[in-house]
């Protein structure tokens, strides 16, 4: 197995994926044009797919609750957030969760998909248009995301992800015409990138760090303004399962918020939050002791 993972490092460069190479120009190009026709009801629509899709989805979905298992959920709610993180079209559960752990397995190594030590560009897009990108051979999967295989829901949603905004995609058109159906697809996807992609890149170069975690990632305040909290990257890297990523009253973790909100009605339970205070006393009856 660690062969096949090696194996991916090395033809990382070989193969242009012209397929996302293509989508990702022209949603770009279609997100700018956006920009000469704005409104005030396509921003809101924006404003409203950008949280579900990018907070209740990647946040909260596919990173804290599926890649880390930092709380429980209902299955229908692990369903629900994993369908609202399709409409981000950064990949199905299955493909995101196998990247982001590979990530975390060899954070900034050549093994890393989108590793910083490449430059900023590689790690922010370029891994994308390279190599394996989010395609990872059946054998890294079954590795690294066998808990997401075994649910024929997530294996429909993997294969299937595109058909989520397809559908909303039409239903905008329908009630709102081009204008709207612009700025709530292709701009909020392409503005929803980027910000998921910072992460991946600038918290892994620029920030402060809290921690003496075993590689470069950085909290990064406008990073997580824009992600919903994602940013605070370094107290992330040094304590993944942690549901809660900022960890004073100046670092806001929105979707740390939402999950505690889940928690006080019920639909989230044993969840993981790493503890500032509770860490100081623990080392405080430490030194007592």
């Amino acid at each position: 197995m660690t062969e096949n993972v090696i194996d991916i490092g090395s033809a990382r460069h070989d193969r242009i994926q012209w397929n996302t190479l293509f989508f990702v120009a022209v949603f770009h190009i279609l997100a700018g044009w956006s920009l000469f026709n704005l409104s005030w009801t396509g921003l809101i629509v924006s404003l409203v797919l950008w949280w579900i899709s990018g907070s209740l989805g990647i946040g909260v979905g596919y990173h804290r609750l599926q890649t880390h298992r930092g709380f429980k959920a209902p299955r229908w709610l692990e369903r629900v957030l994993a369908t609202f993180g399709t409409l981000a079209l950064q990949s199905g559960p299955i493909s995101w969760v196998t990247t982001h752990r590979l990530h975390h397995a060899y954070t900034d190594t050549e093994r890393d998909p989108h590793s910083p030590q490449k430059g900023f560009w590689w790690a922010h897009m370029g891994w994308l248009f390279r190599g394996t990108a989010q395609v990872q051979p059946e054998a890294i999967r079954r590795r690294y995301s066998p808990d997401l295989l075994r649910d024929p829901f997530m294996v429909f949603l993997d294969n299937y992800y595109w058909l989520t905004t397809v559908v909303v995609a039409g239903a905008l058109l329908a009630f709102f015409g081009w204008q709207v159906m612009l700025m709530g697809i292709f701009l909020r996807t392409v503005f929803g990138w980027h910000a998921t992609w910072l992460v991946n890149s600038a918290t892994h170069m620029w920030g402060y760090r809290r921690f003496e975690s075993r590689d470069d990632s950085r909290n990064n305040a406008l990073v997580a303004a824009v992600s919903f909290g994602e940013g605070w990257h370094n107290n992330h890297h040094t304590y993944p399962r942690s549901a809660r990523h900022g960890l004073t009253w100046s670092e806001p973790d929105i979707n740390w918020m939402q999950i505690r909100v889940l928690e006080r009605l019920g639909l989230a339970t044993e969840v993981y939050a790493y503890s500032l205070e509770a860490a100081e006393k623990e080392n405080e009856l430490k030194k007592a002791a």
